[in-house]
């Protein structure tokens, strides 16, 4: 009946579906996702010079910056609702009160940006218009991730796969095009990076307002409950961005950017780990928090087990990435890039401890306790400013890279700890019966 409000609830065919099997639909996705990049790197390293590789590098630099601020993180926000006793209706509300956070909180971004221009501009190698452009890539992107993540919870892989794919196709394409026939050169590639998430971007506003999850008017109440799951999480954003973006900033200054390019490239290569990570955890999430409220002390043990096995396969991953990096990268990138082999195997690592993190980080968004995450990453953030400061200068792009490392570790740790203290685990206790 049309007047009768359905409740949000996982479909008895979704929760039939196993971890394993979503997982590996996340991954082949994810896998084809990256792989896109990856095809049209070498195409784009024999076209650009290293250093306007790395004009391309401060670009996407300034993008992940602006993450924490334009949409105030309000997506995540959305995704958590779900799992909460409320009502499609209600819930098209609570989504429609995150795309009134993410209007106002860009137009203000854009705003202060506008003004700093001409002075961040010089810094990043780029002009003013690309340091605008940057906060509209930001909102598309934030767009994409609202409607993802109701396709996650939802379980529903292959739409989450297809508007992925989508976006990068349409991204490599337009870059390929620009640079190599119109040789429009760096801007040519950041031209690509902007029309792909502001269209996607659309098509995913466009697919919430058919799926009946969007509701405008201005709902104060959701609005505030938005921004407590959100604003907590900007110093955690913040740190995330100090943790795996912030080195490009400091190559830049310190070794320019042509280390920049160079840099750029190994720090592309290493996130294929990232890319593997990421896939299991968007199958995992559902999973795990539909076991959690169980409270099944046996099926808590298990989950331990699991993620320690979890870890000794990151481990061996970044092994693998240390003895095969040299000579991945000159076949990828050719010979202009090849001092990016050297440090490979150092991103690697940081991104082996990426994906142990995401094993822990879990418990503290279940608890709603973002609040102490945003502690353990901002200083673990603020760590990896200390380390860049100092290795950059002493040993170029080994010192930012071992400096990655280290920082990723020191978060997992602290992370691991906090996720321990807002939802107890059997961490030290599974093998007991």
């Amino acid at each position: 009946m049309m007047g009768l409000i359905q409740r949000v609830r996982v479909p008895a065919a979704a929760r039939k579906e196993g971890l394993f099997s979503g997982a590996f639909i996340y991954l082949f996705s994810n896998i084809l996702n990256a792989a896109i990049p990856f095809l049209i790197l070498p195409i784009l390293t024999r076209n650009l010079e290293p250093s306007e590789y790395g004009q391309v590098a401060m670009f996407q630099t300034l993008i992940a910056a602006l993450t924490a601020f334009v949409g105030l993180n309000a997506m995540n926000a959305a995704t958590r609702k779900y799992y909460d006793d409320i009502n499609q209706e209600e819930l098209a509300k609570y989504i429609g009160a995150c795309l009134q956070i993410l209007a106002v909180s860009g137009l203000l971004v854009l705003g202060l940006l506008y003004a700093l221009g001409p002075w961040i501009a010089p810094s990043l190698g780029i002009s003013t218009f690309w340091v605008l452009m940057a906060v509209l890539v930001a909102a598309g992107n934030f767009v994409m991730r609202l409607r993802l993540g109701q396709w996650q919870v939802r379980k529903k892989p292959l739409h989450f796969g297809a508007m992925q794919i989508s976006m990068s196709l349409i991204n490599a394409l337009l870059s390929i095009y620009l640079v190599v026939v119109i040789s429009m050169g760096p801007e040519g590639r950041m031209t690509g990076q902007l029309v792909a998430p502001l269209l996607i971007g659309l098509l995913g506003l466009v697919l919430l307002y058919r799926d009946g999850l969007v509701s405008l008017g201005w709902h104060t109440r959701y609005i505030k409950d938005a921004l407590a799951f959100g604003v907590p999480l900007i110093p955690h954003v913040g740190g995330i961005f100090l943790l795996t973006t912030v080195d490009r900033f400091f190559v830049n200054k310190y070794l320019g950017l042509e280390a920049a390019g160079v840099y750029m490239v190994a720090v592309q290569l290493a996130m294929a780990m990232g890319i593997c990570f990421d896939a299991f955890n968007k199958a995992y999430v559902p999973w795990l928090f539909e076991r959690l409220k169980r409270d099944d002390p046996a099926q808590k043990r298990r989950i331990v087990k699991g993620t320690y096995g979890y870890f000794v396969l990151a481990a061996f991953m970044a092994l693998l990435a240390f003895l095969l990096g040299p000579y991945v990268v000159v076949w990828m990138a050719g010979e202009r890039y090849a001092e990016a082999g050297s440090v490979l195997g150092l991103l690697a690592i940081g991104q082996a401890f990426q994906g142990m993190y995401l094993m822990v980080t879990n418990y503290i968004f279940y608890a709603k306790r973002t609040g102490r995450l945003s502690l353990a990453t901002i200083g673990s953030g603020l760590f990896n400013i200390a380390l860049m400061m100092l290795l950059t200068p002493i040993f170029g792009l080994h010192g930012a890279a071992a400096a990655f490392a280290i920082a990723m570790g020191v978060r997992f740790l602290a992370t691991w700890f906090v996720s321990h203290k807002s939802h107890p685990m059997p961490w030290f206790t599974f093998h007991k019966p």
